[in-house]
């Protein structure tokens, strides 16, 4: 998860508003709204994928890896040393743009259906000084965000209003009307939610060759 807990305490949150347990299971749907509506994930995970080589030197991945335990063609290990491989993961840093594996020499991923298999810990996290690195601070204020609003009183006319005014085209009373269809979010809608969408938006995974 994003967010913790004592990280929504911090933020006000009394027992008396949500005991741990439903705190614990809001922050694991806000975190899974987060990696759906972004493509990626923002925290360490480990998983071994199978991919389809295409017959280049690069091979485009879905996720940012941050250290490699195996990588093999047609179940055969190779080697994944600095010498032999270049790899564009994680944390991300300056210039990043998208996870891939590149053989140098020469070598190429062979063409295959799931013929290449990765193992690693994945994730788009940023350095922070240590090893796998942390999730963006954006990220973990989104989560919290969505947390809080899930929290917020459902009979709150006025904090309902103020949440989906911008969501407003026309309105109209018995002397009067106005449109306020020229009006778009700064950002592509992706919660509903302005705020966490414009924290969201700079993280949202753009199309990579190759990559799914």
């Amino acid at each position: 998860m994003y967010a913790t807990v004592a990280d929504m305490r911090a933020e006000g949150v009394t027992p008396a508003m949500a005991g741990d347990t439903r705190l614990a299971v809001l922050l694991d749907e806000a975190t899974r709204t987060i990696d759906k509506v972004t493509g990626w994930y923002f925290e360490p995970r480990s998983a071994t994928l199978h991919l389809d080589g295409r017959g280049t030197p690069s091979l485009w991945l879905p996720v940012p890896p941050i250290r490699l335990y195996r990588l093999a063609l047609y179940g055969a290990d190779v080697s994944f040393s600095k010498e032999h491989l270049v790899v564009v993961g994680a944390p991300v840093g300056p210039g990043f743009d998208g996870p891939r594996l590149t053989f140098r020499h020469g070598r190429v991923f062979p063409r295959g259906e799931g013929n290449v298999t990765v193992g690693a810990r994945w994730g788009y996290t940023e350095a922070d000084g240590t090893p796998e690195g942390r999730t963006p601070a954006a990220v973990r204020r989104a989560c919290m965000l969505l947390v809080l609003r899930s929290l917020s009183p459902l009979a709150d006319e006025a904090s309902l209003e103020e949440r989906t005014r911008w969501r407003v085209v026309e309105e109209r009373t018995r002397e009067q009307s106005y449109r306020l269809d020229t009006v778009r979010p700064a950002v592509r809608p992706l919660t509903g939610e302005p705020e966490v969408d414009t924290l969201l938006a700079p993280y949202v995974k753009p199309s990579l060759p190759g990559a799914a």
